[in-house]
């Protein structure tokens, strides 16, 4: 398994956990290479399978280590949870790139009251074309801007071929 420490992540954002194994959230990867310069430890992406990628705060030379003790506890973790189907359902909502002003204030109040009751939401917007991606990203970043007070990022702003996704946890 390849181990990617500091200047070697190439993702520009990351999420992170710090020394003590708390969450951080989604971070670019500037301020967290700063964190780990001005803490005076590595930065270590822990797995190359997600986007953004996870990256923690590890001690400096233990980065090595860690990563290889991450994916064994992943590797067995993965072998338990293949029989948890109690797993709570994301409610995913459907943008389009153009959407009109009544059909986002429509779904942005499902947005806002999926996660008032606790609940995590997908936020897709489909694009026709890769030329509409912009737009389309667009349309997410105004959307996370207008469920900032309910929401918070899991994952950043993935933009793909012919669209854009974010997930979002309650606050």
């Amino acid at each position: 398994m390849a181990v990617l420490i500091n200047e070697q992540i190439k993702a520009d954002e990351v999420v992170l956990t710090g020394l003590s194994g708390e969450n951080l959230g989604v971070v670019s990867k500037s301020e967290a290479l700063a964190m780990a310069r001005s803490k005076g430890v590595d930065l270590v992406c822990t797995s190359l399978m997600s986007s953004p990628p996870p990256c923690s705060l590890v001690a400096k030379g233990k980065g090595k280590a860690f990563a290889q003790k991450k994916a064994a506890a992943s590797k067995t973790n993965n072998g338990r949870a293949a029989g948890n189907s109690g797993k709570e359902k994301v409610k995913e909502l459907r943008f389009t790139a153009h959407i009109e002003d009544h059909d986002y204030d429509t779904k942005l109040r499902q947005a806002d009251k999926q996660l008032r009751s606790g609940k995590p939401v997908q936020l897709v917007v489909k694009a026709s074309g890769a030329k509409e991606a912009p737009v389309a990203k667009a349309v997410l970043e105004r959307l996370l801007g207008d469920l900032k007070e309910v929401g918070v990022k899991e994952t950043g702003i993935q933009t793909g071929g012919k669209g854009s996704q974010v997930k979002l946890n309650p606050r």
